[in-house]
């Protein structure tokens, strides 16, 4: 597997988390006749931050993972561990803010997510740093 398809991998399953849990939110608001907000539904309000928590994560760790697999360089379990830790860091997110308020997977999720931009970012910097020095 190329680089750019192991992005493309991890891009594709990300795209298609956000899909279910927007699916997820519009559903609710027909069930509940919501145009706008919550409706003062707890399910709606975890959906929505499922949702909202997703579109604010995804995209910067997609970039990170674009962008590093134009790298020949780097090592491509680098891109696994910031693709897998970042789409499963997601989905355990999501799954626990469907299913409480505050359990595991929200905690688990928001862990692996961190991770993932803790590795994402730190080899960006090891590549652009690299190729500054000549690497």
């Amino acid at each position: 597997m190329l680089r750019l398809e192991i992005a493309a991998l991890y891009c594709g399953v990300n795209i298609l988390l956000l899909l279910v849990l927007a699916y997820l939110v519009t559903s609710g608001r027909r069930k509940h006749k919501i145009t706008l907000g919550d409706g003062g539904h707890e399910g709606m309000s975890r959906a929505i931050r499922a949702h909202a928590n997703a579109a604010e994560y995804i995209p910067a760790g997609l970039v990170g993972i674009v962008v590093l697999s134009l790298f020949e360089s780097l090592p491509m379990w680098v891109l696994h561990a910031g693709g897998i830790s970042l789409t499963l860091g997601r989905l355990l997110h999501a799954w626990g803010l469907h299913t409480s308020a505050f359990n595991q997977g929200r905690v688990a999720g928001a862990a692996l997510s961190w991770l993932s931009y803790l590795i994402i970012g730190v080899a960006l910097i090891y590549v652009g740093v690299g190729h500054q020095l000549g690497g």
